[in-house]
């Protein structure tokens, strides 16, 4: 989060909320970093019972705020599990699921890629249960609310955080201070508003899986880097200095212990060898200056550490999926 960003959002609600974003960013893990939403989908949804949702979306990730009421959640091969106010559902990927307000209420309303919306017969349900700014449901005063908010790309979510989540997660008395806020702003339709709230949710998204690693047992791959001392120096070096050609070697010295058992920490730590960690790193530099900047490919290049903006645009397409300037194109649309 850019100081700017700090900057517009503390004038919209104040010092308070300057002073909570901090709280919540300090001491981040490393992978936790990654979040950077742009133009994200949110939704305050307003249910009054009987109701049920299918839910086939396909966004990297989706969030899923329970903030009044209750609720079930419903998978294939799971029982049902009850949701209940300040749960939180994190979901990756194209995940089926169903959300109702009682475990054995039928569907009649499908979510599927997209956002689309429609009933069990095909009928486009979008603008019918619409109820206000960033609201939809069958009733505007529904005892049954939540807050869904979804991040458009895997590279707004970052790959490391991506893969350090399981296909779903629930996350009981998730506590983000920010979160009232959130809900709040989704509900207002302001000048600038779509990066209030892309920025304000990637801290409640950070909050809500520090929540949910600190209750996983044994913690999670790639978010215990501030636990061991030297793999968190050496992913500092590497975070201060992408462009330097480092080695195994190199950061071991650095950081003060051998070759092997760096190796070995940083790969149980952060889930993934110090330099493919490095490779990770540089291109995701790359996507944000990119998106951020005007910067030819060129200085890109340099300043992550490739030699050359053929070498930048082979990785990021292998990551990404897109070349550079496909790239660059779409997240300025």
């Amino acid at each position: 989060m850019s100081i700017a960003d700090l900057s517009m959002l503390t004038r919209c609600h104040g010092q308070w909320l300057g002073s909570q974003i901090m709280a919540e960013l300090a001491g981040t893990p490393d992978v936790l970093d990654g979040p950077r939403a742009r133009g994200a989908f949110l939704l305050r949804v307003l249910m009054e019972p009987p109701w049920a949702l299918e839910i086939t979306e396909e966004s990297p990730l989706t969030m899923v705020a329970v903030l009044s009421g209750d609720s079930w959640l419903r998978r294939t091969d799971h029982p049902p599990q009850r949701l209940v106010a300040g749960d939180v559902l994190l979901v990756r990927g194209a995940a089926r699921y169903l959300l109702s307000d009682e475990p054995t209420t039928v569907p009649d309303i499908r979510i599927g890629p997209g956002q689309a919306c429609s009933g069990t017969d095909g009928r486009d349900l979008s603008d019918e249960l619409a109820t206000g700014v960033r609201a939809w449901g069958n009733d505007a005063s529904g005892h049954d609310t939540m807050l869904v908010a979804s991040y458009p790309a895997q590279a707004q979510l970052g790959t490391a955080l991506a893969a350090a989540l399981p296909e779903i997660a629930l996350v009981s008395g998730a506590d983000s201070p920010l979160l009232p806020v959130l809900v709040a702003e989704a509900a207002r339709d302001a000048l600038g508003q779509e990066a209030v709230l892309d920025r304000i949710l990637d801290v409640v998204l950070i909050s809500v899986v520090r929540d949910w690693a600190a209750g996983t047992p044994g913690g999670v791959a790639g978010l215990r880097v501030v636990a061991d001392p030297a793999v968190a120096e050496a992913v500092r070096l590497i975070r201060s200095q992408p462009a330097r050609a480092w080695t195994v070697d190199e950061l071991a010295v650095s950081v003060g212990v051998s070759r092997s058992v760096l190796a070995r920490r940083f790969q149980a730590v952060v889930g993934m060898p110090p330099i493919a960690y490095l490779a990770q790193w540089r291109l995701s530099l790359a996507a944000d200056l990119l998106r951020d900047t005007d910067r030819t490919l060129a200085s890109v290049s340099r300043e992550v550490g490739y030699g050359s903006p053929f070498s930048l645009s082979t990785a990021f397409k292998k990551a990404y999926g897109v070349s550079p300037a496909a790239y660059r194109s779409e997240v300025s649309a």
